[in-house]
């Protein structure tokens, strides 16, 4: 197997790990992106949707659009990218194992690692579940966006976060008509934003609401949901059956953090942040020093965020290595540092901020 020596390697060319390559790039170090995708942009290909805030955030600019604009940035700085290429294993030495286009291996070693792997779907296990046409709003999201695949005529979509409400304005951008939105919790999760827009298209979101099974023989032929009472029990009273062929689930995101278990990262357990989060300093440094966390491996948050931490980690890995002095360093980190204050400001963002500054010890 071919061995392979570089400065830093970064598993995942997401809106973390292109930025973390870029700023690593940047300060002149040697860097390695490894994607297991044709593809690099990981989910921003996906949003097709303009983002909002400041300028520095990307306001007005459209999630694919920041993509192509990072990928052509990380090309030019000089950064290695790997495409097609899966990371099967990492050892002691920081020696990566990855496989390209499932035709060769190769052992990459570098004194610094970040790891910047994103997140999987959450699902819920309810009768009918197994059906062909109960999939994850990501995996909708990926059909209509990407493959430019209608995923069905009649939606149902479960959870009321920022992913299922900016899922389902897309679903009806692809011509899909969405019943409806059942949240289970008393307030609708996501940005009232989005909320709005889905409802000025004529989607009504339901909460203190659920669904209780899915319907059909061969296929999803209907959704059967209920209002809850204040002990979250199905009304009986409430129960309504809809008709429709695709029930997206979008009901939470959970950290991929296989890689930080393989190198024995801490990790701790905060719902805020999606479950059980590798332990970070403000450096994105993890408890296994040289290995770096970023994006939503770090903790469930918006991809302006993942953005930001990618920036940190690539800046904190080269600091690290003497490609930055500890005055740059703290310069360029504290432009981010600002910049993740504003983005965490909000209502919704300061649960955020809290968690993270439960996890790091100190505020970001």
């Amino acid at each position: 197997m071919k061995l392979v020596n570089t400065d830093v390697v970064v598993v995942g060319a997401g809106p973390a790990g292109l930025s973390a390559a870029l700023e690593a790039a940047k300060s002149g170090a040697r860097v390695i992106l490894i994607d297991e995708h044709d593809t690099p942009g990981g989910q921003l290909f996906k949003q097709i949707h303009k983002f909002f805030g400041s300028k520095e955030h990307k306001a007005g600019v459209r999630g694919i659009h920041i993509a192509k604009d990072l990928v052509e940035q990380v090309k030019q700085a000089g950064v290695n990218v790997l495409v097609d290429s899966a990371v099967w294993g990492v050892f002691p030495g920081f020696s990566v194992g990855v496989t390209i286009r499932d035709e060769y291996s190769i052992e990459i070693r570098a004194p610094k690692i970040i790891v910047c792997t994103g997140a999987a779907e959450n699902t819920i296990l309810l009768e009918g579940s197994t059906l062909p046409g109960v999939i994850g709003a990501g995996a909708a999201q990926t059909l209509a966006n990407i493959h430019m695949v209608r995923p069905g005529k009649r939606a149902l979509m479960v959870g009321s976060g920022n992913v299922g409400l900016i899922v389902t304005y897309q679903l009806l951008q692809a011509g899909v008509d969405v019943v409806a939105v059942v949240e289970m919790l008393p307030d609708i999760g996501g940005y009232m934003v989005h909320a709005s827009k889905i409802r000025r298209a004529g989607v009504p979101i339901y909460t203190s609401s659920t669904i209780l099974k899915v319907e059909g023989n061969e296929t999803v032929e209907r959704a059967v949901i209920a209002q809850l009472d204040e002990n979250r029990k199905p009304i009986e009273s409430s129960i309504e059956t809809l008709d429709v062929d695709l029930v997206c689930l979008a009901v939470g995101l959970r950290p991929m953090s296989d890689i930080c278990w393989m190198m024995g990262c801490e990790a701790r357990n905060i719902g805020n942040l999606g479950g059980f989060v590798p332990v970070h300093d403000e450096f994105m440094e993890s408890t296994v020093r040289g290995l770096y966390v970023a994006g939503d491996i770090s903790g469930i948050e918006e991809a302006s965020v993942a953005m930001e931490e990618g920036r940190l980690a690539g800046i904190s890995a080269s600091q690290s290595l003497g490609f930055l002095t500890k005055g740059e360093g703290d310069a360029l980190r504290r432009v981010c540092y600002d910049r993740l204050r504003d983005l965490r400001s909000g209502s919704h963002g300061q649960a955020f901020a809290m968690a993270k500054a439960e996890l790091c010890g100190k505020e970001l």
